[in-house]
């Protein structure tokens, strides 16, 4: 008996040793994060803002963290076909949005049904970086400023067309936006990305198109394109030869896109900290920073606590330009 006794106080001494030792030293999947690939889900096609914002993410981690880091396009439907697929992943850091104004602060209010909260299903991790939109023409218009186009649609209500990577974007927004200002009449066409919507610009489908000026800048230096003005409320050093539609009889006219790092819901803090961390070293590094600005966009990574803050306040905005466009859609 006695032998059995001292069997049973080993025991209980061994249990005793092994949750000492987990709850010293733990092993989750948190301390070995990254073990495994990251794929960022860009919710546009390939070449825009977004996707961009994402190559250089992909490009500077891979280098560091030494896994894989993949960028996958999921477009279509405002961005809400990618943004469904991260908020229904498993929430460990290995699947990641680029964000955009239109997925978290404007398709809530312009959808009926969404299958996903903009806010209760992800994780905020980083604000990302902003650009301005522009409003580019087709060259044989013949139009070369904001006044003269303005001019044109009031004489042809409903003839003139105005393009955005897809509806509820800040592209779509910011035609919304133009139409309530000016009280023109246009029809919107949407397209899935810039690859489609530019080549029908060009070659006179459409007549007009709000794009991001990181995205256009090239076009619009080679003489492809007009442009007429930005939705800033100042002049890009981008291209501060492009006056903002503000200084053209527009006072107030503020429609920029911003883009940020998001994960699904109950990411745990400690991935989402490390990965805040990560995305903060990635923009402020002085190549990717000159890179980006060079291209038209403004990197500004912070906290979670920050962008959270900023999607309530541009929530906020944009609902009530959905409610004044009378624009309502079905997912």
């Amino acid at each position: 008996m006695q032998f059995f006794k001292v069997v049973r106080v080993f025991k209980q001494l061994f249990a005793t040793l092994v949750v000492l030792a987990i709850s010293v030293n733990p092993v989750s999947a948190e301390t070995v994060w990254p073990k495994q690939a990251i794929r960022i889900i860009v919710t546009f096609t390939p070449g825009g803002a977004p996707d961009i914002l994402a190559r250089v993410l992909a490009e500077y981690w891979q280098k560091s963290l030494g896994v894989p880091v993949l960028v996958e396009n999921r477009p279509g439907v405002g961005g809400n076909i990618g943004a469904d697929v991260v908020a229904k992943s498993e929430a460990d850091g290995y699947t990641l949005l680029i964000g955009t104004v239109g997925i978290h602060a404007i398709n809530g209010a312009l959808y009926d049904k969404l299958p996903f909260d903009p806010v209760k299903d992800f994780t905020p991790i980083s604000f990302l970086a902003s650009t301005p939109n522009v409003l580019i023409v087709n060259k044989q218009l013949g139009i070369t400023n904001l006044s003269e186009l303005i001019d044109l649609a009031k004489s042809k209500p409903n003839q003139l067309t105005f393009g955005s990577s897809g509806v509820g974007t800040s592209l779509h927004m910011s035609g919304e936006l133009f139409k309530e200002m000016t009280g023109v009449q246009i029809r919107h066409i949407p397209y899935k990305g810039r690859a489609q919507s530019l080549p029908d610009l060009v070659s006179g489908r459409i007549t007009m198109l709000f794009d991001n000026l990181s995205s256009s800048l090239p076009l619009i230096k080679a003489g492809e394109v007009q442009a007429l003005g930005v939705t800033s409320l100042k002049r890009s050093p981008a291209a501060p030869e492009i006056p903002t539609m503000a200084e053209q009889g527009l006072p107030g006219f503020e429609a920029i896109s911003w883009f940020s790092l998001m994960a699904p819901a109950q990411l745990p803090s400690s991935i989402q900290m490390r990965l805040n961390r990560l995305t903060r070293q990635a923009l402020t590094n002085p190549e990717v920073k000159a890179k980006l600005l060079a291209g038209g966009l403004d990197p500004a990574p912070g906290s979670p606590q920050d962008l959270s803050k900023l999607i309530a306040a541009e929530s906020n905005k944009w609902a009530r330009v959905v409610i004044k466009s009378g624009a309502k859609l079905d997912q």
